[in-house]
């Protein structure tokens, strides 16, 4: 009986010390930076000067705050042209995005990335990337961004989209009205260490 006592407590200390451990080795993962808030357009603007903070359209109603969704409205006689929202915080330094979006039939969009754009669109319709095997029509994609020493690696559902784009040094985040409706959520920025 008193082997089994000292085999038990043995059992007990070995795993509390190797909980232990494993609790000190795991670092902590960074906080993510949302930057959609959910309700309205806090945090973005358009780069003439306008900003949104507090509201749940742009001035000229291209972007709207809905449901928890940035969305791309579609241009009417009134608003037609592209328009690009950009956050009103700049990115410098190694960072990863991820956002969800989901396009209306041959819509375009973009993602802009400090400065550079990367399409986002109804790609297997309007392209560039027709080839995509894993991308979903008309339902929601997730695009992630990983950017390492001003390169950025992006991809759509695990697929790559760009492997090294270039970009300069800080900048913003931003978002293309081009043509047709894009809806985007969850968008989030953690910036590495």
């Amino acid at each position: 009986m008193q082997r089994f006592c000292y085999a038990l407590c043995s059992i007990v200390v070995l795993t509390f010390l190797l909980s232990t451990l494993r609790a000190e080795d795991a670092k902590p993962e960074a906080k993510a930076i949302e930057l959609y808030n959910g309700k309205d357009l806090t945090g973005w603007g358009y780069q003439t000067g306008e900003t949104f903070d507090g509201k749940a359209d742009s001035d000229d109603k291209r972007f709207s705050a809905k449901e928890g969704m940035v969305v791309v409205n579609a241009a009417t006689e009134a608003n037609k042209g592209i328009r690009q929202l950009w956050t009103t915080r700049k990115f410098p330094g190694d960072f990863v995005l991820k956002l969800e979006f989901r396009a209306a039939v041959n819509a375009d969009s973009g993602l802009f990335l400090r400065k550079p754009q990367l399409q986002v669109r109804d790609y297997l319709v309007a392209g560039p990337y027709k080839k995509l095997t894993k991308y979903k029509a008309q339902d929601w994609n997730e695009i992630i961004v990983v950017v390492k020493g001003n390169v950025a690696h992006c991809t759509c559902n695990g697929e790559v989209l760009e492997d090294a784009l270039k970009l300069p040094e800080t900048g913003g985040i931003g978002l293309e009205a081009d043509r047709g409706q894009v809806e985007y959520r969850n968008i989030r920025l953690t910036e590495s260490k």
